[in-house]
């Protein structure tokens, strides 16, 4: 939802803010009540009273975007973990407590979005699609450890490093101790990268 600082949301705002909200909470309805492949867009927009039209139009990428769609705030908090970060706190150290308070790392999430975890965690799609979209920051998250570096542009070694941690979640969250696992691979990855 775009407004100026300060300001709060006109109406049309609102208006596509809460046809954005009863899509998304039709499909979860959906998905829970039925399965994540038993349900179609056609039948989520009916449970909306919305057309197929107006989901397209809010959710370009289709059933997975209703559950996982963030408007940006993934990458907006990639970069407020590493921008915002306590004075003498690593970049990696900064990350890896970033992911874990997020998904299926954090235990006292509210249960709506534990509801959500486990439905992606449970569904090939949606966490084929949750992998996607963390990964498409790879580039933004690079440039972000190149500054951090002190660097005027993220070489191999940014690109790569940007890439791990962004697997790493997905890899560590299929593990029986997910928090063990997640604290393992940056304690590797700090050992690789020990000046960020």
């Amino acid at each position: 939802m775009v407004t100026t600082r300060g300001s709060t949301p006109g109406r049309r705002d609102r208006k596509k803010a809460a046809t954005r909200q009863a899509l998304a909470d039709a499909a979860l309805k959906l998905f829970l009540e039925r399965g994540y492949d038993n349900v179609t867009v056609k039948e989520i927009a009916e449970a909306a009273d919305t057309a197929i039209a107006t989901l397209f139009a809010h959710f370009p990428a289709g059933k997975e975007a209703l559950i996982l769609a963030d408007s940006g705030e993934r990458l907006e908090s990639l970069t407020a973990a590493v921008r915002e970060r306590a004075d003498g706190t690593s970049v990696l150290d900064a990350l890896h407590a970033f992911f874990a308070a997020r998904g299926p790392f954090n235990e006292n999430l509210p249960e709506e979005y534990r509801v959500r975890m486990d439905l992606v965690l449970r569904t090939p799609a949606l966490w084929a699609y949750a992998r996607t979209v963390w990964v498409a920051c790879q580039a933004p998250l690079a440039e972000l450890l190149a500054e951090a570096a002190g660097l005027d542009e993220p070489g191999d070694s940014e690109h790569l490093l940007a890439r791990y941690v962004l697997e790493t979640p997905d890899l560590a969250s299929s593990r029986p101790d997910r928090l063990a696992a997640l604290g393992e691979a940056f304690a590797r990855l700090k050992r690789g990268w020990p000046q960020l």
